[in-house]
C-alpha cells in the first residue's frame, strides 16, 4: 500500500521541515496492521518526493480480532488489503505525518501556512463508482485529477476491469488540507474501516474535516460512508456541522455588510454601473445568442442583458439562495411575459463544482467574483469554467488592488469587501490570465473600467477570453 507526495515548490525539500522527516533517512512505524515505512525516492531543490509504504501483515489481519467481528473487508488469507489504499491508510498518515496533519512545523511554521504545489499519487484506490465519483469527489476541493482503472487481470482482458483505480492529486494548497482531505476520503472510498467505528469519530472527522466539508456538494454521502452508514452517527455529526458552519442567513449578511461597504467606497465614481454597461456592451459586441452569468447575485447584470435583444437565451446561477430570490423580484419574473420568461432561467449552483448546465454558452461573464474564492476553491473554479463548461468566450472583472490607495475611508492594506479573499494588482491579474489560457487554450485581451488613474491603474480590470482561433 502506498502513498506518494511530491512539490515542486523551491526549495523542494523544505516539505522534510514540513513532514518532520528528513530526505536522507528512512524512518519506520510500527502499527497493529504491520510496519509503516517513509521514505524519500528523489529529493533535490527543484522536487521533492516523500513516500509512505504501508506493509500489513495478512495473516495478522485474518487473525485480529477486528476480522472475526467482520470490520476488516479480509476474512480469507487472500484478500486486497495489503495493496488497495483503505483506512490502514489513513491510520498511518496519522501517525507518520502527524504534525503535518496538524498543520504544525517547528522549522518552517510559516510553510505550514501556506499553499504550495503538491502532487499525491495512489497506485490503487477502490472506487465502484467509477471514474466520474473521483472528480466528484476531488474537484470541488480544487484538485487537478487524473484517474487509470485497471483490469482485473492483464492476462486475461476478456476479464473486463477492476474496482481499482490509480489516482493523481494536483493542487495548490497546504500539506495540512492535502493529508486531511486523503485522511477523511480514502476509507470513504473503500467505503470500510478496519476498526470499530464510534461516537469519538465524531470529533476525528469534524477535527479534519469541519472546514472543508460543510460546503462539498456530496456532504451527506462522504459522512455516511465515512460511519460505515451508522445513521446515528451520520446524522450527530451533519448535525454538527450545521452548527460550526455559518448559516446561510448569517453568511448572507455578512455579504450583504460586505457589498455595501463596497458599494460605498465605489459609488462617488460610479463604477458598478460602469463595469455593467461596458460587460453588457461588449456581449452586445462579440454577436453571441447566449450567456451564462455565473456568480450572478442579485440579478444586476441580468437585466441588462435582457435589454439586448439578439441575446435569446440567459442563464444566471449562484450559490445563494436569497441572492437568487432577490435577482427574481427585481427582474419581476413571475409577471414577465411568456416570450421574454422563455429567454431567462435561474440556477441554484455551486460555481466549484462540474454542472453540465453550465455547458453550451456561446459566453461566460464572471463579474466581481473570484476574489471571494480561497485559493482550493478558485483552483477547483478554473476547471469548472475552462475546461468544463468551456464557453466560447469568456467576460471577467475583478479589483485592482493598487487602485485601491484612491478610495477615501479605506484603510492601507484593506480589501474593498469583507469577503474577499484576495484582490489582485495588474500584474497578478494578467499571470493568472496567461495561465488559463495556456492550460486550456484560451487567448486574453484586457481593457480597464472606470476612470484610469495615471498611477495606479482602473479601479476595475477586465478581461475578455475567448477560444484560440474564434478571433
Amino acid at each position: 500500500m502506498l502513498l506518494t507526495i511530491s512539490t515542486t515548490y523551491s526549495p523542494a525539500t523544505d516539505i522534510g521541515f514540513l513532514l518532520e522527516k528528513h530526505p536522507d533517512k528512512v524512518h519506520t512505524f510500527e502499527l497493529s496492521s504491520g510496519q509503516a515505512s517513509v521514505f524519500y525516492p528523489e529529493a533535490t531543490q527543484d522536487r521533492c518526493t516523500v513516500a509512505l509504504l504501508l506493509d500489513i501483515d495478512p495473516i495478522g489481519l485474518v487473525r485480529s480480532q477486528a476480522a472475526k467481528q467482520g470490520d476488516v473487508g479480509g476474512d480469507q488469507y487472500v484478500n486486497d488489503r495489503p495493496y488497495v489504499a483503505s483506512s490502514f491508510l489513513s491510520v498511518a498518515i496519522g501517525v507518520a505525518f502527524k504534525s503535518a496533519l496538524a498543520g504544525k512545523s517547528r522549522h518552517r511554521p510559516g510553510l505550514a501556512d501556506t499553499a504550495i504545489p503538491l502532487e499525491a499519487r495512489l497506485p490503487a484506490i477502490p472506487c465502484r463508482g467509477g471514474e466520474t465519483q473521483l472528480f466528484q469527489l476531488f474537484e470541488p476541493l480544487g484538485y487537478a485529477v487524473e484517474a487509470s482503472r485497471h483490469a482485473l487481470d492483464v492476462r486475461f482482458p476478456e476479464w473486463g476491469s477492476s474496482p481499482y483505480y490509480s489516482l493523481t492529486l494536483r493542487s495548490v494548497v497546504r500539506l495540512q488540507d492535502l493529508l486531511r482531505h486523503l485522511y477523511v476520503l480514502i476509507p470513504v472510498l473503500d467505503d470500510r474501516k478496519h476498526y470499530w467505528v464510534g461516537e469519538a469519530e465524531v470529533e476525528k472527522l469534524l477535527r479534519h474535516a469541519s472546514e472543508w466539508l460543510g460546503e462539498h456538494p456530496m456532504k451527506e454521502w462522504i459522512v455516511s460512508r465515512y460511519f460505515k452508514h451508522r445513521r446515528s452517527l451520520s446524522r450527530m455529526a451533519l448535525e454538527r456541522l450545521t452548527i460550526e458552519e455559518e448559516s446561510e442567513e448569517t453568511a448572507d449578511e455578512i455579504g450583504s455588510v460586505g457589498a455595501a461597504q463596497e458599494q460605498e467606497l465605489e459609488k462617488r465614481v460610479s463604477l458598478n454601473e460602469k463595469r455593467l454597461e461596458q460587460v453588457s456592451q461588449l456581449i452586445a459586441s462579440l454577436g453571441v445568442k447566449s450567456v451564462v452569468d455565473m456568480g450572478c447575485g442579485e440579478g444586476r447584470l441580468l437585466a441588462r442583458l435582457l435589454e439586448l435583444k439578439a441575446v435569446d437565451r440567459i442563464v444566471g446561477m449562484d450559490v445563494s439562495v436569497r441572492s437568487l430570490e432577490y435577482a427574481s423580484d427585481r427582474l419581476h419574473l413571475e409577471r414577465m411575459p411568456p416570450r421574454q420568461r422563455a429567454r431567462i432561467d435561474l440556477l441554484h449552483g455551486s460555481l466549484t463544482y462540474r454542472d453540465d448546465r453550465l455547458k453550451g454558452f456561446d459566453a461566460a461573464t464572471v463579474i466581481e467574483v473570484v476574489e471571494h474564492l480561497d485559493l482550493p476553491r478558485l483552483a477547483a473554479f478554473e476547471r469548472v469554467l475552462f475546461e468544463s463548461a468551456r464557453p466560447t468566450f469568456v467576460i471577467m472583472t475583478t479589483p485592482n488592488r493598487e487602485y485601491n490607495s484612491n478610495f477615501e475611508g479605506l484603510p492601507a492594506g484593506k480589501f474593498r469587501h469583507s469577503d474577499h479573499r484576495f484582490e489582485w494588482t495588474r500584474e497578478e491579474f494578467r499571470d493568472w490570465c496567461m495561465r488559463q489560457c495556456e492550460r486550456f487554450g484560451y487567448s486574453v485581451e484586457y481593457a480597464s473600467v472606470g476612470d484610469e488613474h495615471p498611477v495606479t491603474g482602473p479601479p476595475t480590470q477586465l478581461a475578455l477570453f475567448s477560444l484560440s482561433g474564434t478571433r
